[in-house]
């Protein structure tokens, strides 16, 4: 028990320096030209999930996203990611802006 415990310190020593172990929530552009976007006036969003590594689901594609939000044309897009202990739980958002 010891012997686990002595080889497990370092991951959690390791886990309190890391930004981001427990929970992360980030959002970023897809798009290199953040000053002429203009986004339009819809959003439409799309998710994708992962549970344990070992399972996941879910459309968060562009496309997929333009459909749940009735857009036809897209003008910027951003990616959101939410991670839970080390992504045991993700979910993976697009959100789309546009007419």
């Amino acid at each position: 028990m010891i012997n686990v415990f002595g080889k497990l310190l370092p991951l959690l020593g390791a886990c309190l320096i890391l930004n981001g172990c427990l929970y992360t929530n980030t959002t970023v552009p897809l798009d290199i030209n953040m000053n002429d976007t203009q986004l339009g006036e819809k959003e439409g969003e799309a998710s994708s999930y992962s549970v344990l590594w070992l399972f996941a689901w879910g459309d968060s594609g562009t496309k997929a996203a333009a459909v749940n939000g009735g857009i036809t044309k897209v003008n910027h897009a951003d990616r959101r990611w939410n991670l839970f202990l080390f992504g045991l739980y993700m979910k993976s958002t697009t959100v789309v802006y546009g007419d």
